[in-house]
């Protein structure tokens, strides 16, 4: 493995341009002179490729490269990833024990990641009006921009603080819409209510300015992107109808991915129905070392530690294309444990990473139109996806509540290790649900394994490890533990806080 240069993150930044650096350096290059920087839009545009080059291959540590932090942890600390506690990476995340820590290296970098990138976005829109350039070519760079932001906000209020739906006046995270330097002044906390008023304003004009637009790869924001983001916001906060508008307008133009697709490893940006991602080459792989923790069956794998809870794989239909991806692990000290090969490197060890999928804006839609009463919409939509991975029709109940559930438990099943586990149950006000893989009588369950040499046995199956939170209380809704706590470092840098 390459070697990660530490990087450490001013809490409230100056601006600075970080280059697109190959070999994962994560040392930010010399500040460039402004005035060069924010002469023309296309330089302008500069800032945005350098900040997003860095908002997805910086890393202090392996286990803390870019976004990928925050979707890693997020499934960590929720129902279905039964990480491996042994293994680098995760286990304080998986223990409950690693966010609550306002002192620990992730809190940090996570938050230093959305505010660096934050404030890099606000120096682009306080001057991109008044730099040279065709104004196609500024609300383009702006579009991007305000979309970006939005992005870095909608994380701050998915998961620092309970869900819209239980108290919108939550206060969460300060909102900085101007320049910060060093010198300038800590803001109070927003409440969620506020947060989500910019998020929302900030991509709809996103999407205006970027009505001419078109990308030329799928690393770039553009209006299919902002409106899958308009459909989450919408969803968090309770807008059903907007939220469903929304993800028909973002999934327009992706099809949902044949059965066979779906084998191929989820690691591929050229994927027909992945609407953003980051792609990954040789040159520049920083963020394929977050698939390390994902594959769980590419032989070289180096941590391979986010297995499947064997319940999880109950949620499916033997005739399922997903339900063919799960066997019994027969390696060396991971007999037992349940492998479910979603995820698998490309040659030499690369993988894109996905960050929305047009099977999501199904899923959005068919939750929205639940949940706004029109129970039959949903399970259209909901059964236009399970068409698509072989899986049977819903026909069950057409109660409300019972579509919601079976919406979110699809959910479940087509989202796994994509970093939606701990934002749905803070979102929905649900709880971790984990159990020990043993019989009524306590006893473990028994598997079949292949051993590498091509011998079958019977061992002990291995699921979950950790069934409570740290303090031994029960997993719970609106637990203090789901939350990403706010650095020391910050609270003591920022009096207002």
């Amino acid at each position: 493995m390459k070697k990660l240069k530490y990087i450490s993150f001013a809490l409230i930044t100056a601006w600075s341009l970080i280059s697109c650096e190959s070999d994962l350096e994560t040392a930010p290059t010399n500040q460039a002179n402004e005035e060069e920087v924010f002469k023309t839009a296309e330089s302008a545009e500069t800032v945005i490729n350098g900040t997003w080059a860095k908002f997805n291959d910086d890393g202090t540590t392996y286990a803390n490269i870019g976004y990928s932090t925050v979707l890693r942890t997020s499934d960590a600390m929720g129902s279905d990833v039964a990480v491996l506690t042994n293994k680098y990476g995760f286990p304080g995340a998986y223990a409950f024990t690693d966010l609550v820590n306002n002192t620990g290296s992730r809190p940090l970098f996570i938050w230093s990641l959305l505010y660096s990138t934050i404030n890099n976005m606000n120096n682009v829109l306080a001057r991109i009006d008044g730099v040279e350039g065709s104004q196609e070519k500024k609300n383009q760079v702006k579009g991007q921009a305000k979309a970006l932001r939005a992005f870095c906000y909608l994380n701050l209020a998915s998961f620092y603080q309970f869900s819209y739906l239980k108290d919108k006046t939550a206060l969460t995270a300060p909102i900085y819409t101007e320049p910060t330097t060093t010198s300038s002044v800590g803001k109070k906390k927003a409440s969620l209510e506020e947060i989500y008023t910019l998020i929302k304003s900030d991509l709809a004009d996103a999407d205006q300015l970027l009505q001419s637009y078109s990308r030329n790869n799928k690393d770039k924001i553009d209006r299919s992107v902002v409106n899958g983001l308009l459909a989450r916001a919408y969803l968090n906060t309770g807008d059903w109808t907007k939220a469903a508008a929304s993800a028909k307008i973002a999934r327009n133009g992706y099809a949902l991915m044949t059965a066979e697709k779906y084998k191929d490893g989820f690691n591929d940006i050229s994927n027909g129905e992945w609407i953003w991602g980051h792609g990954q080459t040789q040159e520049q792989s920083g963020e394929s070392y977050a698939f390390h923790f994902l594959d769980v069956s590419s032989s070289g794998s180096y941590y391979y530690s986010f297995m499947a809870d064997p319940y999880f794989k109950d949620l499916f239909d033997t005739n399922d294309i997903r339900y063919s991806l799960f066997s019994w692990d027969g390696n060396p000290g991971r007999e037992g444990l349940l492998r479910y090969a979603k995820f698998k490197f490309k040659a030499n060890l690369i993988a894109d990473i996905v960050y929305m999928r047009a099977a999501e804006m199904y899923l959005i839609e068919a939750e929205a139109e639940a949940r706004s009463g029109n129970v039959t919409n949903a399970v259209t939509v909901l059964n236009q996806l399970k068409s698509a991975r072989n899986a049977n029709q819903y026909s069950g109940s057409l109660a409300q509540n019972d579509v919601i559930k079976e919406v979110l438990i699809e959910r479940r099943k087509e989202l796994f290790g994509e970093g939606f586990s701990l934002s749905d149950i803070i979102r929905t006000q649900g709880t971790v649900v984990r159990k020990p893989f043993t019989n009524s009588s306590g006893q473990a369950i028994q598997v079949q394994i292949t051993t590498p040499a091509g011998v079958v046995k019977t061992v002990n199956g291995r699921g979950h490890t950790i069934f409570a939170f740290p303090d031994q209380s029960p997993f719970v809704a609106n637990s203090k533990y789901y939350l990403f706590s706010i650095p020391q470092k910050e609270i003591e840098n920022n009096p207002n806080l």
